[in-house]
């Protein structure tokens, strides 16, 4: 894996000049614009619901903000590229005259409907599929030469769960994943890569939890890791609760993820994973990485 080469392997260079530093672990406020999120309290009803929240958590510390309008949770609903955009783009819009210096990420899987965002002002394309769910959004983000998130899934979200069985080590295959879609990456043009292990994506809670244990493993591929752990199964399944209980849960998992190498959070709840990393940070302080020239 030595002839894969991202630089600089803990930044991203986004659109008008601007980098976002991941030497030190950032968090990523989401913002669903679905009607049926998992997590019913992250749901966004109205423009002027969306400004409040984005301003709440880029208040909080959020480092970026990552807007979606197709539903990933299990045996969600296939809706149209027209719907998503539908969706999507008018909020996009708000949110970047309402905040111009912010980040902003979009969670898509599909080509079509990252073109028209990055032209709205997206600076970060956070795709679920690592590229199989549209043969055309690799060769897309190189064109659109924005920072990619590349995550590990099997199926899709309607079919993931029956798609959890691996044949050979859990994270053995991952890094298989991540080394052969970096290549091809690489031949697109796309330089500037976050890797999401995909917590929770063909993966059962038991599974998820030896990667997360096993996080550290990948930093092999020296690049940015990001971690979605944010009230999913893997937190309240185990302690027997639903999403609205599962904030303290989702801490110590944090923290967890944290420790192994991981610099970008996803998280529901904004404050609490910007002082999760404060005081992970104070109790281990990072060895800093250089910005590679």
């Amino acid at each position: 894996m030595q002839d894969i080469c991202f630089s600089p392997a803990q930044t991203l260079r986004c659109p008008g000049g601007r980098v976002l530093d991941l030497r030190h672990p950032q968090v990523m406020g989401i913002l669903n614009l679905t009607p049926d999120s998992f997590y019913e309290g992250s749901r966004v009803a109205s423009e002027t619901e969306l400004l409040r929240r984005a301003e709440a958590m880029l208040s909080a510390g959020a480092a970026v903000l990552d807007l979606g309008s197709y539903s990933s949770r299990p045996g969600a609903e296939d809706i149209s590229i027209e719907e998503e955009k539908r969706r999507l783009l008018p909020a996009l819009e708000a949110v970047r005259r309402a905040f111009p210096e912010a980040f902003l990420s979009v969670d898509t899987f599909r080509a079509a409907v990252a073109v028209e965002a990055v032209a709205a002002g997206a600076d970060i394309l956070n795709d679920i599929s690592g590229g199989t769910l549209d043969a055309d959004m690799l060769p897309t983000a190189g064109q659109l030469g924005v920072p990619y998130i590349l995550m590990h899934l099997r199926g899709t979200p309607q079919t993931m769960t029956q798609q959890t069985h691996y044949e050979d080590d859990l994270v053995l295959e991952l890094t298989r994943y991540f080394r052969d879609k970096l290549t091809t990456l690489r031949t697109h043009g796309v330089t500037d890569v976050v890797l999401d292990p995909g917590f929770g994506f063909a993966k059962t809670p038991a599974q998820s939890h030896e990667l997360l244990r096993r996080l550290p493993e990948l930093r092999v591929l020296n690049l940015p890791i990001l971690a979605g752990l944010s009230r999913k199964s893997m937190v309240y399944k185990p302690l027997g609760l639903q999403p609205e209980a599962a904030l303290a849960g989702t801490i110590a998992l944090n923290t967890l993820a944290l420790r192994g190498g991981a610099r970008l959070l996803r998280v529901h709840d904004v404050a609490e994973a910007v002082q999760t990393i404060q005081l992970v940070s104070n109790t281990f302080p990072p060895t800093p990485t250089p910005i590679s020239p």
